[in-house]
């Protein structure tokens, strides 16, 4: 939310604060502060300290994807949809649909590493999404 915002309803050069994002979107003020200085740490943001400070875009929209900000946010990665936080499911060893779970995970990696902000945001989802460029 705070990138689109940034994106569409700041000028160049313009900065935004945690503030300014929370009492726009009525979110949590802890939550949307270290989501921004999160982005700000990975570089997808670049912040300026002071009475006229906030942040601004570091990088366009479509230079960055889906996964990339996910990773930043979630601060994981990849994981197999098997796994649990202490380790495979107990099931891994007699399961028939780890296979094609696991297929279905990695092509939706794949698409989500392609697909950039910017086409996210501009994607309309009224009809099927497109996947042109996309390979499996």
């Amino acid at each position: 939310m705070a990138l689109k915002f940034m994106s569409e309803e700041k000028n160049v050069g313009e900065l935004t604060t945690a503030r300014e994002v929370c009492d726009k979107f009525q979110t949590p003020f802890d939550t949307t502060a270290k989501v921004m200085q999160a982005m700000n740490n990975a570089g997808l943001l670049h912040s300026s300290k002071g009475i006229k400070g906030g942040y601004g875009l570091a990088r366009q929209l479509s230079q960055i994807t889906y996964m990339e900000l996910t990773r930043i946010i979630e601060k994981k990665d990849q994981e197999s949809v098997c796994s649990k936080p202490d380790g495979q499911c107990e099931l891994m060893g007699n399961c028939n649909i780890v296979a094609p779970i696991e297929r279905l995970n990695l092509t939706l990696n794949k698409y989500l590493e392609q697909l950039t902000i910017e086409q996210l945001f501009r994607q309309s989802f009224t009809t099927a999404p497109t996947f042109s460029g996309f390979n499996v």
